[in-house]
């Protein structure tokens, strides 16, 4: 009688400590999509904010020590063996892990502004040691002295930023507007030196060399390229610059006013109202980008019009929200009149400087085009 067939173990699969590399850093990045959504998890327990800190930042001590942990085995060889790697990989795994859960642990009541800086933090974060994977699996056993140890330092310093995340609502809307009017003073900055200099490109576009063959000049117009036109303002683009520049220093002020108010009358629980303060606010530094971009030549003066215009409508919104918040508590208060009279000053020097081309567009749109035959029979009307 022939002996029962001894059962046959399953032997584990070894996984290559690249191969381990290569699929924690598609793990990493599956993470993203959902951060960046970024929706609070339910929970019945009662938030408590010193909690949470005490938690995130020793989640980014610990992610920060697990990078530096990947970053010394796999820059020297030998490699960590299968089993190694597979501890490392699920340590760094679990680190990252416990900072995102900590992340949505933050409920949506404690400000959306809150949540951004911190979401932007842990998205930072992420992404990362995300890189760091992917620079050690595609270059193992090197010295960390180049691309590896920048994406290192990457995930360092994301993690040194999470002790400096503002602690509430008002400080992270104090933080945004900060932001905010930095952006429209660089702009209003940029702007002012290219009038000053009367060379709106700065000289990044030689005319002395272009210009030294006439034959050379003629191709470029051929071939669409800029030539002196291109490259300067008339004085009809000049003069419709300075309202433009006087539209962007009020953007300025109105950023630092609404600033002012957040951080002299801002409470920190009235958090709907800050968050409606800041969105609109962040609107105001593309719509200056926007008009910033317009005026350089060659100059389309519809074009101007229509991004103040726009500018026009989110200023004059933001210092709307402000007035009816609780950080104007006099709503009478004569710098938000002061500053709607300023932006409509500018707004209406620049209508009155492209009325003409705007005028010229719509008589051109109501001209009434004729096939070739029919122009050929109203010729014969009027020969009639």
């Amino acid at each position: 009688m022939a002996s029962a067939a001894a059962p046959t173990t399953a032997v584990p699969t070894v996984v290559p400590p690249l191969e381990q590399l290569r699929r924690l850093a598609v793990e990493l990045r599956l993470l993203l999509p959902g951060l960046r959504v970024g929706e609070a998890r339910e929970t019945t327990k009662e938030f408590n904010p010193e909690t949470f800190w005490r938690k995130l930042n020793e989640a980014a001590v610990n992610v920060a020590r697990e990078a530096t942990t990947l970053t010394e085995v796999f820059s020297r060889v030998p490699l960590p063996s299968p089993q190694e790697t597979k501890r490392f990989c699920e340590q760094v795994h679990a680190a990252i892990k416990t900072i995102t859960a900590v992340y949505y642990s933050l409920p949506k009541d404690q400000g959306i502004t809150l949540r951004k800086l911190v979401r932007n933090a842990t998205l930072d974060i992420v992404d990362g040691m995300a890189q760091l994977v992917d620079v050690l699996f595609i270059t193992p056993g090197q010295s960390p002295d180049n691309s590896d140890l920048i994406s290192y330092n990457s995930v360092w310093t994301a993690c040194q930023q999470v002790p400096r995340i503002p602690k509430d609502n008002k400080a992270a809307a104090l933080s945004m507007l900060t932001k905010s009017v930095d952006l429209v003073k660089d702009a209003h900055e940029e702007m002012e030196q290219a009038v000053e200099e009367c060379d709106p490109y700065c000289g990044l576009l030689n005319d002395t060399e272009d210009n030294s063959d006439s034959q050379g000049d003629e191709e470029d117009d051929r071939l669409g390229c800029p030539n002196n036109r291109d490259l300067y303002w008339s004085e009809e683009d000049q003069e419709l610059i300075i309202p433009c520049l006087a539209l962007v220093r009020a953007s300025k002020a109105c950023l630092k006013k609404i600033r002012i108010s957040v951080a002299e009358n801002g409470k920190k629980d009235q958090v709907a109202q800050l968050d409606d303060i800041v969105d609109i606010s962040d609107e105001i530094s593309p719509s200056v980008d926007d008009l910033a971009l317009s005026i350089y030549p060659p100059m389309c003066h519809l074009t101007v019009r229509i991004n103040s215009a726009k500018l026009v409508s989110v200023l004059k919104k933001a210092l709307e929200i402000a007035k009816a918040s609780h950080v104007t508590p006099q709503p009478e208060d004569s710098w938000i009149p002061l500053l709607i009279n300023a932006v409509d000053h500018c707004m209406n020097r620049i209508k009155e400087l492209t009325q003409n081309e705007l005028e010229l567009m719509h008589s051109g749109s109501n001209r009434v085009l004729f096939t070739p035959r029919q122009a050929g029979k109203r010729t014969e009307k009027e020969q009639r």
